[in-house]
């Protein structure tokens, strides 16, 4: 009798919790991803009417894959650059070009700022938007700045991530892109130190939803990616973009220190959510999402 009471308990709170979750995710699916898509459209106007040739946008990122939550997720694009003198120049030139065209056009709006492969939008509201110089070369392939030789173009494919995301989203019926979001907020109320880029957020749930039977609720997956993630991150993931040899090289090596911290850290989130559905506290549960308890 305790036992089918216990199972009772359990199946209506994982219910509330659902319903809980839903609410969480509605907020962050209706927070700007449209204004992220005018800006990008603007950034794009900008630079077409100061560089030579055409400019054609691929939308790359969290939103292109739809995983993007407002405030804890970094908007990238590629901007395929369609002239030959800033293609020839390296990526060097091509950044510092964009970076000068964007202060010019955007300046009172946003700071414009570049680094090795990227530059870097930062609007007065907290926006950022990273965009990556993109050029096709003549067998076809795209290359982007790269990422471990400074000054060169380095191949990408960008569609082949979004291709394994969408068919691991499949699989798990639709429930995991919910659940990196739901991850991916998690992640950012942890200090910045001990946060994992969303690349790898995204990396880590296709590899550790690979052959999932669990149930298909973000209520079930959710504990079930943290607890997987524990042990994935003290391993390197390799990037099947191509864009670099491993999608979480700033964590190091294999049981690096670093990879060993994540690993606790990601099993202290999994453990708060144990505890949490033991004690049927939805108040628990909003705490991890930085929410009052």
């Amino acid at each position: 009798m305790r036992n089918s009471e216990q199972q009772s308990a359990d199946a209506s709170f994982e219910s509330t919790l659902s319903s809980e979750l839903g609410q969480l995710l509605a907020g962050y699916n209706g927070r700007d991803v449209e204004l992220v898509r005018e800006r990008l459209e603007d950034v794009k106007r900008a630079l077409e009417g100061a560089l030579e040739g055409t400019l054609d946008q691929v939308f790359g990122g969290s939103v292109a894959k739809h995983t993007y939550v407002d405030g804890l997720s970094d908007v990238d694009t590629l901007l395929i650059l369609n002239d030959a003198s800033l293609a020839d120049g390296g990526p060097r030139k091509a950044l510092e070009r964009m970076e000068k065209v964007l202060r010019e056009r955007l300046a009172g709006r946003a700071v414009i700022t570049h680094g090795q492969m990227a530059v870097t939008v930062e609007y007065n509201d907290g926006m950022m938007i990273q965009l990556l110089p993109a050029v096709r070369e003549g067998d076809g392939r795209l290359r982007v700045p790269s990422s471990r030789q400074p000054h060169a173009w380095s191949a990408i494919d960008p569609k082949a991530f979004q291709e394994v995301l969408t068919r691991r989203n499949s699989e798990c019926g639709g429930k995991l892109v919910p659940v990196i979001k739901l991850a991916k907020a998690i992640n950012g109320t942890l200090p910045e130190a001990q946060r994992l880029s969303g690349y790898h957020v995204e990396s880590l749930a296709i590899a550790a939803f690979r052959g999932y039977n669990g149930p298909k609720t973000t209520a079930a997956m959710l504990p079930s990616f943290f607890e997987k993630a524990r042990d994935l991150v003290r391993s390197p993931i390799r990037d099947s973009t191509g864009q670099s040899v491993h999608v979480d090289g700033y964590l190091g090596d294999a049981e690096s220190p670093q990879r060993i911290a994540a690993g606790h850290v990601l099993g202290a989130i999994a453990k708060r959510m144990r505890n949490a559905n033991a004690a049927g506290s939805l108040a628990r549960w909003r705490g991890l999402f930085g929410l009052d308890e």
